[in-house]
């Protein structure tokens, strides 16, 4: 069997690719028989670190139509696709946004179409598809009302998922993915970023803005959490989904002074790097999300999310041992 992940060379695209390789198969064979993964295929803008004799990392453009079509192989039976710009930079650059997050959308969709082998698509939506005047809590039947570009084409994104779905062309799955914290590395274009940033950086001794009143509530997974309940997205059969292809992940409502009160609680001195600093630009965006969700159609269907945000940052800590100071 093999694996296609775009954006393979992106931070959850790596982590996805490394749990996918270490796994012993997955259930996508004849009435849920494990299969074993022959290869995996990254596809990005940039190679992938991680060496595999059984991975292959490709670098090209996700809206290349062409490029694309190379890269779903008959032997195709997953395709994980997280490829996009991001929300920060899709704000700033309308026509990037579109021709990644829609064209690349639909870019892949079409090679799956065109393989003719109904492979199983997972498709990395967002919470930001949630928006404007929303009620206290967002339900799985809440209307998505995006307020930003990177909200809209993930929404549209959905749409194409759940209708190439419809059509039999391919097995679609889409899960909105709370804001990933805390994501290691370096920042990338991200209006969510500094949940982040206001950890990583001062962990290591680095000074860290924080854009938004410390009131402010995001709804936040783990990288743990994300990765393992992507897993499970895949590793459920076809009919759990029913006719309902997407569905919001498990996430932990967090302010972003319980984020610092976690960050001094663990390190004074580390929290004392905090600076506070309002950025019109990243409030504008993020203070549109939902902030609060009810998730009892995933946690149903067995997703699990986090526990608390102080596990959140020791599980940080304890996979990057070296970023800390």
């Amino acid at each position: 069997m093999h694996v296609l992940v775009t954006g393979g060379a992106g931070f959850l695209g790596q982590q996805i690719t490394a749990a996918l390789l270490a796994s012993p198969g997955l259930p996508l064979g004849r009435e849920g028989a494990l299969e074993p993964i022959d290869g995996v295929t990254t596809f990005d803008v940039g190679p992938s670190m991680l060496i595999d004799p059984r991975l292959d990392s490709i670098v090209g453009d996700i809206a290349d139509g062409a490029q694309v079509a190379r890269v779903v192989r008959p032997d195709t039976a997953l395709v994980v696709h997280l490829a996009a710009v991001v929300s920060g930079t899709a704000e700033a650059d309308f026509d990037l946004g579109m021709r990644v997050n829609i064209g690349g959308t639909r870019a892949v969709l079409e090679a799956c179409r065109a393989a003719g082998t109904v492979p199983q698509v997972l498709f990395a939506s967002s919470v930001a598809v949630f928006g404007g005047d929303l009620p206290d809590v967002v339900t799985d039947a809440t209307n998505p009302t995006p307020q930003s570009s990177y909200g809209t084409h993930k929404r549209i994104a959905e749409l194409f998922v759940q209708d190439y779905t419809r059509k039999g062309f391919i097995d679609g799955r889409s899960v909105r993915i709370p804001t990933v914290a805390v994501r290691p590395g370096t920042p990338n274009g991200a209006a969510s970023g500094f949940a982040s940033s206001m950890i990583r950086e001062p962990l290591a001794g680095v000074e860290a803005q924080l854009p938004v009143d410390p009131s402010t509530v995001m709804w936040i997974a783990s990288p743990r959490a994300v990765i393992r309940m992507l897993v499970h997205a895949i590793s459920l059969p076809a009919d759990a989904w029913g006719w309902d292809r997407c569905l919001n992940l498990p996430g932990l409502s967090v302010s972003m002074q319980q984020e610092l009160d976690v960050l001094h609680a663990v390190s004074p001195d580390a929290a004392a790097l905090v600076r506070q600093e309002i950025d019109p630009a990243i409030a504008a965006v993020v203070t549109t999300w939902a902030t609060r969700f009810d998730t009892a159609r995933a946690k149903a269907l067995g997703f699990l999310g986090d526990t608390d945000f102080a596990s959140v940052v020791a599980a940080y800590i304890e996979d990057n041992p070296l970023a800390v100071k």
